[in-house]
């Protein structure tokens, strides 16, 4: 069941700047955004623990993250890897990304 994707809860978390998976009462990974003013969202960094690694935990985060935004209307910046790489697999999402330097 390691390679498995799991069924988490994925929520924004405003007051610690990031977004929470949690599976069953446990919090499995989380994906940190600063915002810029009202319209920007910038994604930092993401990060999965150990025991989760493997079964879906980032892709979830970043699509329920990424679908926030676009509910939102807000740009993204992907700073983080992870949601470089992840935009840049899921090209759907590449309308999002701000054009910023």
């Amino acid at each position: 069941m390691n390679d498995a994707i799991v069924d988490v809860v994925v929520h924004d978390e405003p007051s610690q700047s990031r977004y929470e998976a949690w599976d069953a009462g446990t919090l499995a990974g989380f994906a940190v955004y600063q915002m810029v003013g009202e319209s920007v969202i910038v994604f930092v960094h993401t990060e999965v623990d150990p025991a989760f690694e493997g079964r879906g935990i980032g892709s979830q985060l970043a699509t329920f993250a990424l679908d926030d935004a676009r509910a939102r209307s807000l740009a993204v910046v992907p700073r983080c890897p992870f949601f470089a790489a992840f935009i840049g697999r899921h090209p759907e999402y590449a309308d999002l990304v701000a054009d910023v330097d």
